[in-house]
C-alpha cells in the first residue's frame, strides 16, 4: 500500500510524497523547497529514499540540493533534461519502466511546458505525477514547446485509466474552472466539479487528486477533439491540434 501526502509549498505549488511501509520507501516528486517536506518527514518519521523531479524549473527542484544533503536521495528525472537538472542519478525516457518499492513506474515524456518534461505514472495504485504538463480543468503554459506537442502528451495521459488520480503540481483548479466554465458553459460534468472544488476551497483544502474519468468529462484541455468545443472557437472540422491551440491561447488571454 502507498500513501501520498500533498504537500503545499511556495505560493501554489504542490510537493508529493509516498510512502510505502512494507518496502522502506519514501518518495518526494518535485520539492520546490525543502522545509515542508523536511517537517512532514520528521512528523512521520519516515526516511527519504528517491527523489522524482519531472522539469527543471526551480519551483520544482528547489529543494533537491538540500534534501539531498539530509538523506542522500537517489534523484530520477527526465533524460531529455539531463543537462538542465544538476546530479541526476538515473534518467528515464518515453516508455521506460523501473520500480519503486510496491510499484512499477512507468515514464512519458510530456514536452510542451518544457522540451524535456515528463510524467510518471505508478501502474500498480493508479497514481499520475503530471508536474506541470496536466493541472485539473487545466495544462501548462507552452513554454517551450508547440500546441501540437502539448495535445500529443496529454493525449498519452489521458488514455490511461479512468481511476487514476491525478497529482499535478499547482493548485490552479478554480481558476481553470473559471475559464472552463466560459466556454462550456452547459457541461454538466464541468458544473459537478464547480460545485466540489467551492466545496473544497471553502475548506481550505487541495482541489487535488481528482479522478482522471472526471478530467476525461471536464477538463477543455484534454477535449481539443471534442466537436462542441472546436464549434465554440469557429473550427469546426479542424484538427484537434488546432482547436487545442486556441483554447490554450484563449486561456493565456483570460481575466475572469
Amino acid at each position: 500500500m502507498v500513501e501520498v501526502h500533498v504537500v503545499p509549498a511556495l505560493t501554489d505549488n504542490y510537493i508529493h510524497i509516498l510512502h510505502d511501509a512494507a518496502h522502506g520507501v519514501t518518495v518526494v516528486v518535485d520539492p520546490g523547497e525543502a522545509a515542508p517536506v523536511r517537517a512532514v518527514l520528521a512528523e512521520r518519521g519516515w526516511r527519504l529514499t528517491h527523489i522524482l523531479a519531472t522539469h527543471h524549473h526551480g519551483d520544482h527542484i528547489g529543494g533537491i540540493t538540500n534534501l539531498r544533503a539530509d538523506s542522500h536521495a537517489m534523484l530520477i528525472g527526465p533524460r531529455a533534461e539531463i543537462d538542465r537538472i544538476p546530479e541526476m542519478d538515473a534518467t528515464y525516457g518515453e516508455g521506460d519502466l523501473f520500480t519503486l518499492g510496491s510499484q512499477t513506474v512507468r515514464v512519458f515524456d510530456t514536452p510542451g511546458h518544457t522540451r524535456g518534461h515528463c510524467a510518471f505514472f505508478f501502474e500498480e495504485a493508479r497514481l499520475l505525477f503530471s508536474g506541470d504538463t496536466l493541472f485539473s480543468l487545466g495544462c501548462g503554459r507552452l513554454f517551450e514547446g508547440t500546441p501540437a506537442q502539448m495535445w500529443d502528451s496529454l493525449l498519452k495521459l489521458r488514455a490511461l485509466p479512468g481511476d487514476t488520480r491525478l497529482y499535478c503540481g499547482h493548485e490552479y483548479t478554480a481558476s481553470n474552472l473559471r475559464f472552463a466554465l466560459s466556454i462550456d458553459p452547459e457541461n454538466a460534468a464541468l458544473k459537478a466539479r464547480a460545485e466540489e472544488v467551492a466545496a473544497l476551497r471553502a475548506k481550505g483544502l487541495p482541489t487535488i487528486p481528482p479522478r482522471l474519468l472526471d478530467e476525461q468529462a471536464a477538463n477543455p484541455f484534454l477535449r481539443a477533439d471534442d466537436p462542441g468545443l472546436a464549434a465554440h472557437f469557429g473550427l469546426a472540422g479542424a484538427s484537434p491540434a488546432a482547436v487545442f491551440a486556441a483554447i490554450r491561447k484563449a486561456k493565456d488571454d483570460f481575466r475572469g
